[in-house]
């Protein structure tokens, strides 16, 4: 008789993933403890870099400011802009 399937959420594979990455646990380790094939963990791990870039890029946040000092000193107010001259 066939096990059932364990379909794991985008979280629980981020962090599976970083036990790997950060903690240094072993693939072989981790598959054993969740009983996963090392293909599907390398899957999951080519599918994380190949599509990491999404995270940095912008959702309709405002952006940061381009016009220099001067833009700086407007979006920080008066308040801010006298604090950012007293550091140099």
């Amino acid at each position: 008789m066939r096990k059932e399937r364990k379909h794991f959420t985008p979280e629980e594979k981020v962090a599976i993933l970083r036990r790997h990455l950060l903690d240094k646990v072993p693939v072989s380790e981790l598959c054993e403890e969740l009983s996963l094939r090392p293909t599907v963990f390398y899957r999951w791990q080519k599918e994380l870099f190949e599509n990491g870039a999404a995270a940095f890029q912008s959702q309709g946040l405002p952006h940061r400011p381009r016009g220099g000092k001067a833009e700086t000193d407007r979006v920080l107010g008066e308040e801010g802009a006298d604090q950012g001259r007293g550091l140099g």
